[in-house]
């Protein structure tokens, strides 16, 4: 029997990509297994816009460098394949297989020269006609579905290699978009995500009317779809209509990540952001106006190049002008085929830490506020499942905040339906409720 274990690092886009891979695995016959010792085909998808998670991978493989020539295969995926290509034969002799996004559609054929004997293979091409959607996909969530409207970007941000790995821009069609989203809710799906590296910037390449905002209308209408998500925004491609849209339909979810990076206008140059701090505030002027409750969720980055301790002031006192539901914080990190790569002044490693460690510490305080602010209110969760081990419920709010709850009802008919939740208490990260009575 052949056997695959996959590990993911990564975003939701990648998350999304393995979906891909083991539906493609399955249908050639593979079985899926939990642990790299027990597999044939060991892959490992990547991601590269940290270099973190780059090192990460390079010591998952290096564990395993004593099993070649053991019968044992292993590839690398995703973007970290595309941003090394060939060179990882070179780091790591025992892969055979380097395969970036672009080329998932052409998996089953790569894999076939692997089965054949053919001691390294390689998918690298950026091929800009197609979108990367595979004939197999193998959903992880019985409940929930991640769904790609769009590929790659056409944004040069400075700290950015997505434009490396995953090419420009390509939009898939709104008519397949529709027919998927029709499908899934068919197979019993109630919750989509729309993703893309700039989620926003989608266009129908064969109807110039249809935008994102129309999509969003246009999907939130499909009989039986219960919630609407999407990440991640660009704030230069965020109009007020997609606020309009998330007004108008409760099925699109009161939930905007609209990543800032910094709150410096200087440093937002720099980094070649194409907005202005005002611009970006505009923006969340528009959400905080709305008639729903939207939470408002971003990314940061400290350290970047040049950056004085006013700029990083300026980003301090941007988070006390937005008070985000939740952000993703981050250290700058030097990426291969970067403009940031050619700047001078470097932020010292520790100082970065600092920085990064203050803007945690502010934003925990932010969040134990607004979390706060939420006991006493009743929510529709979609439940995720059951925690064993503290007796509640796990469910999700359309803000996308986590909901922990009692309720008096076995584990098993709660999964994957909607309930009225009260907030009885609050920590930095979660709430805690229970069910109102059925």
């Amino acid at each position: 029997m052949k056997t695959f274990y996959i590990e993911t690092f990564g975003c939701q886009m990648n998350a999304h990509d393995s979906e891909k891979v083991v539906g493609t695995l399955v249908g050639r016959g593979y079985s899926q297994v939990q642990t790299p010792d027990a597999a044939g085909l060991v892959l490992y998808n990547t991601c590269s816009i940290r270099d973190k998670a780059e090192q990460k991978v390079f010591h998952r493989l290096q564990q395993f460098k004593r099993e070649a020539g053991k019968g044992k295969v292993f590839g690398v995926l995703g973007c970290v394949a595309q941003q090394e290509g060939e060179k990882i034969f070179e780091r790591a002799p025992h892969v055979s297989l380097v395969c970036g996004s672009a080329s998932y559609t052409k998996l089953s054929e790569l894999l076939f020269q692997i089965e054949s004997g053919e001691r390294r293979v390689t998918g690298l091409s950026l091929d800009t006609e197609e979108t990367f959607e595979t004939p197999l996909t193998r959903r992880d969530n019985p409940h929930r579905a991640y769904l790609t409207i769009i590929e790659g970007c056409d944004k040069s941000c400075a700290y950015c290699v997505v434009p490396f790995t995953r090419g420009p821009e390509r939009s898939r069609t709104a008519e397949s978009v529709l027919a998927e989203v029709r499908q899934l809710v068919d197979m019993g799906y109630t919750e989509v995500q729309f993703l893309g590296q700039n989620v926003n910037s989608y266009r129908d390449p064969t109807r110039p009317g249809i935008d994102f905002a129309a999509l969003m209308r246009l999907a939130g209408q499909v009989p039986g779809l219960r919630r609407l998500r999407f990440t991640t925004s660009h704030p230069r491609d965020f109009v007020q209509e997609i606020v309009d849209a998330i007004d108008e339909n409760p099925v699109l979810c009161n939930h905007v990540h609209l990543p800032v990076q910094s709150g410096s206008d200087s440093v937002l140059a720099r980094m070649r952001r194409l907005y202005t701090r005002d611009e970006y505030m505009r923006r969340i002027e528009w959400i905080k106006r709305s008639h729903r409750d939207i939470a408002i969720t971003t990314d940061i980055i400290v350290g970047f190049p040049g950056e004085t301790e006013s700029e990083f002031q300026s980003t301090l006192s941007l988070m006390d002008m937005v008070e985000y539901e939740s952000m993703f914080s981050f250290k700058y990190s030097p990426r291969p085929n970067t403009s940031a790569l050619t700047l001078d002044d470097h932020v010292p490693e520790e100082e970065k830490t600092r920085r990064l460690t203050i803007v945690q510490e502010k934003q925990r305080a932010i969040q134990i506020r607004r979390n706060s602010e939420m006991v006493g209110r009743v929510q529709e969760v979609m439940v995720e499942g059951f925690n064993q081990g503290t007796g509640q419920w796990i469910g999700r709010t359309s803000q996308h905040r986590t909901l922990n709850f009692t309720a008096p009802v076995e584990r098993s008919p709660l999964a994957g339906s909607y309930l009225d939740v009260r907030v009885t208490r609050s920590s930095p990260n979660s709430l805690a409720g229970e069910m109102l009575t059925l």
